[in-house]
């Protein structure tokens, strides 16, 4: 099947079933899954409901994996190369699905490739350690060797829609290397990609019970996945609200909450304006401004302002959107009509309360334009809060300071971007900024799907993603001692 194939207009709905430890249940019950930008039918998925979930988690706890570290290397590789060869058919349902753009979605697919790498090698490497127990004057001549174990119970994982690839496989490819059973609930709005994922690994050879995948209304099933004695830990990637949520119910269970971020772009009156501006539009645009990562405030130093104020208007004018299945467009589709509705109105208050508007604001169902406000101030609610679409709000700055300050001034900490070539501005940034990575001259969501990735403060709780960190969080660590 072509990506073109899978166009709203050129298939007929996708029906989906649960995959409970590889067994297809279908139920009466369905979601409809809709084109954003047609709102055709692009399938329907089974609503699962509370003994679907508890058979799933009851399987998963119940199984106990004898892969060897080479057995789940092979399998994640054989999904890495499946993945591969069917690229375009999943970018194309990752834009049916989602209203991304080709170019993004095929991105995407390009990422959930590295992360299968990854973990597949990471599977391979012995991560004993080895402590010599005669340091000091008390000790004894033995050694103290650590191993690390899959969890006893099962991993929840739940994810958004924002990257309904990516986003499940950096929980899914870490689980598989640690030899975990996992029972997946990917969003609603974007399910039918997380139901293609499991049936390359289940054809790479994974063993089905250690891969479940339910969808259905979270408030129906959702307290079953956060507090079932079947599960060990819950892995959510989302918003704020929901992960504070999850935090409260889940209670004790070890949990991995990846949640929002308002990430600046800071640049300084020594910058490289011409690729500040390329990076702000590349950061604020990309996904259609759906990223955690996403460029969401623009902080510029006054002496430069103006210049890049009409950089970023510039290239913000050259960036096609529309029908996210044109290949030659670059930016699609928000989520959902609603969505788009909120952008709009946040960036009317914007301009209401002195904001200019420089080009945008045009909204035609789920579809919204790439939009630039200049003169915001760090008050208003299109900065203070994670807007999540494709906005780009210029607050100017005097001192060092000061931007350092605004900076700081939300409730986030997930990541931030740099422009300057000054060596003590960057350590001094990289000091203060209160933040889980700085990236200097590179958007902020740069990272490798290996390297530790995460925020402080409303963007998590200080563990880590990546599938380095992700590995680690997912097992249990035993020690035992021998005589030496």
């Amino acid at each position: 099947m072509s990506a073109g194939a899978l166009s709203p207009a050129l298939h007929e709905p996708i029906r989906e079933p649960l995959r409970i430890a590889g067994e297809r249940v279908f139920r009466d019950r369905v979601i409809e899954v809709r084109h954003p930008y047609s709102g055709a039918l692009a399938g329907t998925v089974p609503k699962a409901g509370i003994e679907d979930v508890k058979r799933a988690l009851r399987i998963a706890r119940g199984y106990r994996s004898t892969l060897t570290r080479h057995a789940r290397y092979t399998i994640l590789m054989r999904a890495g190369a499946l993945i591969a060869a069917r690229r375009k058919e999943i970018a194309g349902l990752i834009t049916l699905e989602s209203g991304l753009c080709l170019k993004d979605s095929d991105y995407e697919v390009g990422r959930a490739s590295d992360v299968l790498l990854f973990a597949a090698n990471q599977a391979l490497i012995d991560d004993a350690e080895v402590f010599s127990c005669d340091l000091t004057a008390h000790g004894k001549r033995r050694k103290v060797y650590t191993l690390r174990e899959p969890l006893l119970g099962a991993i929840t994982a739940i994810t958004p829609f924002n990257h309904p690839l990516n986003q499940v496989i950096h929980k899914v490819a870490p689980a598989v290397a640690t030899n975990n059973r996992v029972v997946l609930k990917p969003s609603e709005k974007t399910p039918l990609t997380a139901f293609a994922l499991a049936d390359i690994l289940y054809e790479a050879g994974l063993p089905p019970e250690m891969l479940s995948v339910v969808t259905g209304d979270p408030a129906e099933i959702g307290g079953e996945l956060l507090t079932s004695a079947d599960v060990d830990l819950v892995t959510f990637t989302g918003g704020v609200p929901i992960g504070k949520h999850i935090a409260a119910t889940a209670v004790y269970k070890r949990q991995v909450l990846e949640l929002g971020g308002n990430d600046p772009i800071i640049v300084l009156e020594d910058a490289d304006l011409e690729e500040a501006a390329t990076l702000a539009v590349s950061g604020s645009y990309k996904n259609s401004g759906q990223r955690c990562t996403a460029v969401k405030r623009m902080l510029v130093q006054d002496g430069v302002a103006d210049r890049f104020v009409e950089l970023l208007v510039e290239k913000t004018r050259a960036v096609t959107y529309g029908d996210p299945f044109d290949p030659q467009i670059d930016m699609g589709t928000v989520i959902d009509e609603q969505s788009a509705r909120r952008f709009e109105a946040v960036v009317n208050e914007a301009v209401a309360g002195g904001a200019r508007l420089l080009i945008g604001n045009v909204r035609r169902g789920a579809l919204y334009s790439p939009t630039v406000l200049d003169r915001v101030t760090p008050d208003m609610t299109v900065v203070r809060t994670e807007t999540f679409g494709p906005v780009s709000p210029v607050i100017r700055f005097k001192t060092v300071e000061e931007a350092i300050r605004i900076a700081n001034g939300t409730a986030y900490g997930l990541s931030s971007s740099l422009c300057t070539n000054r060596m003590d501005m960057i350590t001094r940034f990289i000091q203060e900024l209160n933040v889980g990575s700085v990236n200097v001259r590179e958007v902020p969501g740069y990272r490798l799907e290996i390297t530790p990735f995460g925020g402080i403060k409303d963007s998590g709780l200080g563990y880590k993603e990546g599938v380095q960190e992700a590995m680690k969080s997912f097992c249990n660590t035993k020690t035992y001692s021998l005589p030496w």
